[in-house]
């Protein structure tokens, strides 16, 4: 418990199997987790069985592979299941520090924000840290685009690191989004339309042989669609075309008026 709040962390898994255990490892030694959830997306290793042996853990596999935002969206149910106030999502390929979940959710806990995200791009942590070039380009573009067609000005919109309130996971039409990559940039969409705030904290990140990737096909389809979503939501805000990922806001939400 932090502050009366559970924290629930939420890995969504695929053949994560050498990595796993270290990256369990750490985070529990931040003395703030009370669950972790692993989803295992159909693995083709041992991601299962060793979850399984993991304490505090709730393992969930998938008969076949349901794809990135398939795996979150099974992970973001189990977490409001298992009564979830604070959910920190951390890649269980040690990409990401989780050094950095106490003040995430601190940051949830205190009231101050419903939606924290491990940056990269902030303290120039990308590129330091073995990001490619031409990711980082295409991240740079991608932001500055999106920021401009939602209104926002966040550092990045394609981190992994991300702690989310109960709230919002209860409140997003989250079923409506992509299963694919794409997931987690129409996420960050709709807790704008929502009216949420976002912050941000700078987090150290590495990049090595066994942390995830997608290759340059499946990149440049992940950059259409962050496009494609961002579209969709100018559309939706001007009334000109409805989209199942922006809903009518009925009412006032925290931080923002009703559209």
């Amino acid at each position: 418990m932090y502050r009366e709040k559970k924290v629930v962390v939420v890995m969504p898994a695929y053949n994560a199997a050498r990595t796993l255990g270290q990256t369990y490892d750490e985070v529990m030694a931040q003395g703030v987790v009370d669950k972790v959830i692993v989803v295992d997306d159909a693995s083709r290793d041992e991601t299962t069985a060793i979850a399984r042996r993991l304490p505090n853990t709730i393992v969930f596999t998938h008969l076949k592979n349901l794809g990135y935002g398939g795996n979150q969206k099974s992970c973001y149910r189990l977490a409001l299941d298992a009564g979830a106030d604070i959910i920190i999502m951390v890649h269980p390929d040690s990409q990401y520090t989780p050094k950095l979940i106490p003040a995430m959710a601190s940051m949830i806990a205190s009231g101050l924000y419903p939606c924290v995200l491990g940056s990269r791009i902030l303290g120039n942590y990308a590129l330091r840290g073995g990001m490619p070039g031409w990711k980082y380009v295409a991240n740079r573009i991608l932001t500055l685009t999106e920021n401009i067609m939602l209104g926002a000005k966040l550092s990045e919109y394609h981190t992994g690191y991300r702690a989310f309130s109960r709230e919002i996971l209860e409140r997003l039409p989250l079923g409506a989004n992509s299963n694919d990559f794409v997931f987690d940039n129409q996420m960050l969409a709709q807790i704008l339309w929502f009216g949420y705030t976002i912050a941000e904290v700078s987090c150290p990140t590495k990049y090595f042989a066994e942390a995830s990737s997608i290759n340059f096909r499946r990149s440049v389809k992940y950059g259409f669609g962050c496009l494609g979503t961002a579209l969709s939501y100018r559309l939706a805000k001007m009334n000109a075309f409805p989209s199942p990922l922006f809903p009518r806001i009925k009412s006032a939400s925290p931080g923002g008026t009703a559209v």
